[in-house]
């Protein structure tokens, strides 16, 4: 990687969280580094940026370009992007910014947790334990990467007998090259993304990168009732470890029985009582979560304890309030069908949800979450730039009203909805035509119903 080359001068593509994070880390590392993004700076508002890094904008990157002797390229910066066109035109080699932590990173104990849904809350679970864990031992546990962390700001914070804990996106991976987690886990893969991969097969190979370094030492945890992931497992240099929800045969390290979840580790087991958080998915969490902490020697008392004191994570299936007996629910982190339909299936106990879906259309169909429509849906409130897609598609699941915002669906759920009911946002859809983020949205959410009367 470049740390081993002669390399001075670098080039980071995109001002976001990670881009900056990524420009500081390398000017702090004395690294001479540009900056570049389509925005101005005062665009930006320029926060958290170290006066040493050279802010740029895309029309100035021809000059960098002469002095760049490799680039990073921030997540969210398509393949296929003019500025990248350029770059790899010239020649100029391009690292990821997760790679880019890694390389000033001390520790070897990485968990690497990807998936198309629950890994913002595998990785929470995941790094509660390892922190409960290293702190017997005077030691830490840091989580990182698309959790909301850069990894550049923590993972170099880490020392060797320290814990990484970091959720990696297809996005971050695909990039990467340079990455051996100790533990790698794939939760779960469905169609996702593909307005940037192209195809499924890439949104795959993408996914498939956070084991491609991994060797027979490693570990890699494995979803057996995931198709995808388990076609997979044939490809995995690691040591494969299967959880399943459905099944208990000897290939399965982590398995589900009589409402407790075993670990399997060689000729001996542990029962473990899954968090007190609904759903099979988040059982299929914890298994992971379980799985992973178990591979690098945590113990099965530990791992119990913070299972009990987990609530789940912010903006997924997140009880917010009760008014009047309706329940409203915020799953902001909802952005995709499949996300949605598990959502639909963890509440849904009969006809009662008004569900408000919509945001930025993600390329996918939406047809899939008709018959969960049909079976727990009341109204669909429909917001956003993907209304009429949703509205076109799921025509006759249910009964919908175009609401363009949350505020005015909020306005029809408290004007329509009756003792019993649920509020579910669950969008189904990226965040980005009204707001900054799933965070964003799910914290206007939340302010919108605390405001109701």
């Amino acid at each position: 990687m470049f740390k081993n080359k002669n390399y001075k001068t670098a080039l980071v593509l995109g001002a976001g969280k990670s881009g900056i994070a990524a420009a500081n880390l390398l000017s702090k590392k004395g690294f001479s580094v540009y900056l570049s993004d389509r925005k101005k700076k005062s665009e930006l508002g320029g926060a958290g940026i170290r006066r040493a890094v050279r802010f740029i904008t895309e029309k100035d990157l021809a000059g960098a370009l002469r002095k760049a002797d490799f680039a990073i390229k921030s997540p969210g910066i398509s393949n296929h992007a003019a500025p990248l066109r350029i770059i790899k035109k010239a020649g100029i080699p391009v690292f990821s910014e997760i790679e880019t932590a890694l390389a000033f990173s001390g520790s070897p104990n990485l968990v690497m947790i990807t998936g198309t849904n629950g890994k913002t809350t595998t990785t929470g679970l995941s790094h509660l334990i390892f922190q409960n864990f290293a702190r017997k031992k005077g030691r830490k546990a840091l989580a990182c990467g698309n959790i909301g962390n850069p990894a550049c700001e923590q993972a170099p914070k880490a020392g060797p007998k320290d814990y990484i804990v970091m959720e990696v996106s297809s996005y971050q991976l695909e990039d990467s090259n340079f990455i051996k987690p100790a533990v790698s886990a794939i939760l779960n893969i469905t169609p996702d993304h593909l307005e940037h991969h192209g195809s499924m097969a890439s949104y795959i190979k993408a996914k498939a990168k956070v084991f491609a370094f991994q060797d027979p030492e490693d570990f890699c945890v494995l979803n057996y009732e995931d198709k995808y992931s388990r076609k997979l497992a044939l490809k995995c240099p690691a040591r494969v470890l299967f959880f399943s929800s459905k099944r208990r045969g000897p290939a399965m390290a982590a398995f589900l029985e009589k409402g407790k979840i075993i670990i399997r580790q060689g000729k001996r087991a542990f029962p473990l009582v899954p968090p007190p958080i609904p759903g099979t998915h988040n059982i299929e969490n914890a298994m992971a979560a379980a799985l992973s902490a178990a591979a690098l020697g945590v113990n099965g008392k530990i791992i119990q304890k913070t299972f009990d004191a987990f609530k789940g994570v912010e903006h997924r299936i997140e009880y917010v309030r009760e008014l009047e007996g309706v329940r409203y629910v915020n799953d902001s982190k909802g952005t995709n069908v499949d996300s949605t339909a598990v959502a639909l299936k963890a509440l849904g106990l009969k006809k009662n949800i008004w569900l408000i879906l919509g945001g930025l259309d993600k390329g996918t169909p939406y047809g899939p979450l008709s018959p969960l429509i049909k079976k727990h849906v009341k109204k669909i409130l429909t917001v956003g730039s993907a209304a009429a897609k949703i509205e076109k598609e799921l025509n006759g699941a249910a009964g919908i009203k175009r609401a363009f915002t949350i505020k005015k669906a909020l306005d029809l759920i408290r004007a329509g909805a009756e003792k019993g009911d649920i509020a579910l946002l669950s969008p189904a859809c990226a965040s980005y035509d009204q707001f900054r983020d799933f965070e964003d949205r799910g914290r206007q959410f939340k302010k919108m119903v605390n405001y109701l009367k």
